[in-house]
């Protein structure tokens, strides 16, 4: 793709808007999102025909309160409980639900909260999402961070007490390029000792080459499992490929990385089959590498800059409720991020329940953290911001609230030899 459909300019070319119409209006004018594109990696696996065969099948209507009832005494949750404690059928029964899910949180994570921090390093990006706030189609400002800009928002969030990061980048291979992103994650490790990455999936030998250079794990956010409704909302770019996107975590963990994160948007389809999808994509993966640390986030779809083109399915907060503490019951060992798209009195909450990792000092624009953590306007242009953020608080304000619910926030529990 050529960068004429991303740059900084006021109006898109003539081409690009008869493209960007052939785009929403063609269905056969667009890539076949089933099909590989050169370069990309197919491994061999059956994970994805077992998730997929499961989601299909799921007819949530069918559930009953007495399947609910059972799968609440169960001492193990089958997949068969897990789509009980999914289904409607549930919503009734959601306290003996966060009373179950809380006692395996506090068995397994004890009254621990993980803290960490997003880093946007670029917000170029190459695909045409229709939800999303960076697509290369959105009239937003666009923004590629110097090495020597990383470093100074890296030792601004450090100097915080911060010791997690969470490097996120456009999907814009030609703007942030693997080597880019291996040298953003040499510079976190001088000063994190966990280094996440979230960016445009990548091939194993690659990921084997980010994991050298520092990162640890990877979240890849599937967005919907919904095929079909994967094809409507990603009209452009490398990210419509859908089992490429699928199988990102596997080729992570084949790469040697210690640990991946799964995630849904929630509201982009329909939740529950989603929802569903994703515990299943963490259970067979767990099952294949018991030796990777998986984890889980929750987020439900959330405003962006020129958003015309979308409304969301309805997730309410007893539904989101409901769908973290099924996650638990079914996933006791998997640690679940709930981010600050979420506002503070549910974050606040549902860490006392299910939820093991929340974000604090969050800002999801490009180059704005001096500003954000120490109230200085730095002279750099900012740019644009991926979508709202609903919880603002800063790590020292995260940090005193959740010791004030008595749980114990954690910077960091690894230790590099």
């Amino acid at each position: 793709m050529e960068n004429e459909f991303f740059v900084d300019s006021k109006h898109l070319s003539e081409e690009a808007r008869k493209k960007k119409h052939r785009l929403e209006t063609e269905p056969s004018f667009r890539q076949n999102h089933m099909e590989y594109l050169p370069g990309m990696e197919i491994i061999d696996s059956d994970v994805c025909e077992k998730v997929m065969s499961q989601m299909n099948s799921y007819d949530y209507s069918q559930y009953t309160a007495k399947d609910v009832k059972a799968a609440l005494e169960h001492d193990s949750c089958s997949i068969e409980d897990l789509k009980a404690l999914i289904s409607p059928a549930a919503e009734p029964f959601l306290e003996q639900m966060a009373q179950r899910a809380k006692i395996e949180t506090s068995k397994h994570f004890g009254n621990t909260v993980y803290l960490f921090t997003p880093l946007y390093i670029a917000n170029y990006c190459e695909n045409y999402c229709v939800y999303c706030g960076f697509n290369c189609y959105n009239h937003i400002n666009r923004m590629k961070l110097t090495m020597e800009q990383i470093e100074k928002e890296m030792k601004i969030i450090a100097d915080s007490g911060m010791e997690e990061i969470l490097i996120l980048t456009g999907e814009s291979r030609s703007m942030s390029d693997v080597s880019y992103i291996g040298e953003a994650c040499k510079l976190a490790r001088k000063y994190f000792r966990m280094v996440g990455l979230e960016i445009y999936p990548v091939n194993t030998e690659e990921y084997h080459y980010l994991h050298e250079c520092g990162a640890d794990y990877v979240t890849v956010f599937q967005e919907t499992y919904d095929s079909d409704k994967y094809e409507q909302l990603h009209l452009l770019g490398h990210k419509r490929i859908w089992p490429y996107r699928f199988d990102a975590q596997e080729r992570a963990l084949m790469g040697g990385m210690r640990g991946v994160a799964f995630s849904a948007l929630l509201g982009l389809s329909d939740f529950r089959k989603d929802a569903l999808a994703s515990a299943l994509h963490v259970y067979y993966l767990q099952r294949k590498y018991p030796h990777a640390e998986m984890a889980l986030s929750c987020p439900r779809l959330r405003p962006i800059i020129n958003n015309e083109k979308i409304n969301p399915l309805d997730v309410h907060e007893k539904q989101l409720c409901q769908i973290i503490c099924a996650y638990r019951i079914f996933l006791p060992y998997v640690g679940i991020t709930v981010s600050s798209r979420e506002s503070a009195e549910f974050r606040n909450g549902i860490v006392k329940i299910a939820a093991t990792k929340v974000s604090a000092g969050v800002s999801t624009g490009i180059g704005d953290h001096e500003s954000k953590y120490n109230g200085n306007e730095s002279e750099d242009a900012h740019g644009d911001e991926q979508f709202e953020i609903d919880d603002n608080r800063s790590l020292q304000k995260m940090y005193q609230d959740i010791a004030e619910e008595g749980l114990q926030p954690v910077l960091n529990d690894y230790l590099y030899l």
